[in-house]
């Protein structure tokens, strides 16, 4: 995609992210989220416009954030609360955080965001470099389904109400695991487009990027809920520690 950068999908959604994703079991998450922290520090990897941070602090716990994109963090600072979350802006993959965390996560598929293998093996390696002795990383991601795409595309309609009509395009590129995509919405106010890419990664290669950076693979659900992992699963939420 021209002109691209790992800032633009934020930048460009930033005013309406929070319509367009809504939450979704936020107080199981926090649960699990809250237990894992273990009363000490968290780092949340894109933190965006703050939707599981804020409510992670609510609880008492101290949440730091990295976000490449200026914009989602000024959506994150309006929020009651979101001023006093430290927020570095910066690339996940490499940047530098003060510090160690009991807990370190990424949630929605943003590990994803980083568009290229190096990027996502040089954010592992980051983040058992600020984990504490004890610490664990949680990836929560989508499990890849190329089914999904017929002859590398594949268009989704949704309805969200009355006036509105959104369409979610995509090209998939298996050899680099990159799917290039755009959320299109229609509406009498006109035509808006907010491009990305991500690059999926399967569950086996993720161990091998943790395994890497000296972490293992400590549990995996298929859910928040702890649910068990099979070959249907569609998600996953993987916790990793020292080895």
């Amino acid at each position: 995609m021209e002109g691209y950068r790992a800032s633009t999908y934020g930048d460009r959604i930033a005013g309406v992210y929070d319509r367009f994703y809504e939450p979704v079991d936020v107080e199981v998450r926090m649960d699990v989220l809250e237990a894992l922290a273990a009363g000490g520090r968290a780092l949340e990897l894109g933190i965006g416009t703050g939707e599981f941070a804020l409510p992670l602090v609510a609880r008492g716990v101290e949440v730091h954030g990295i976000d490449v994109s200026e914009a989602m963090v000024e959506q994150l600072r309006a929020k009651e609360g979101g001023a006093g979350v430290p927020v570095t802006i910066g690339d996940f993959a490499d940047v530098e955080v003060e510090g160690t965390f009991s807990l370190i996560y990424v949630i929605n598929n943003t590990l994803f965001m980083l568009t290229e293998q190096e990027e996502q093996v040089r954010c592992f390696a980051n983040a058992a470099a600020h984990l504490d002795e004890s610490g664990v990383l949680l990836v929560d991601a989508f499990v890849p389904d190329v089914t999904r795409f017929d002859r590398g595309q594949e268009v989704r309609a949704r309805l969200p109400d009355l006036e509105t009509v959104r369409l979610d395009v995509s090209t998939h590129d298996p050899m680099q695991q990159l799917v290039d995509f755009r959320h299109v919405l229609l509406s009498e106010d006109g035509i808006q487009v907010y491009p990305a890419q991500l690059r999926y990664i399967w569950p086996s290669e993720m161990d091998l990027m943790a395994r890497l950076a000296g972490l293992r693979l400590r549990e995996r659900w298929g859910d928040w809920r702890r649910g068990r992992v099979t070959s249907k699963s569609q998600g996953h939420v993987s916790l990793y520690e020292r080895a």
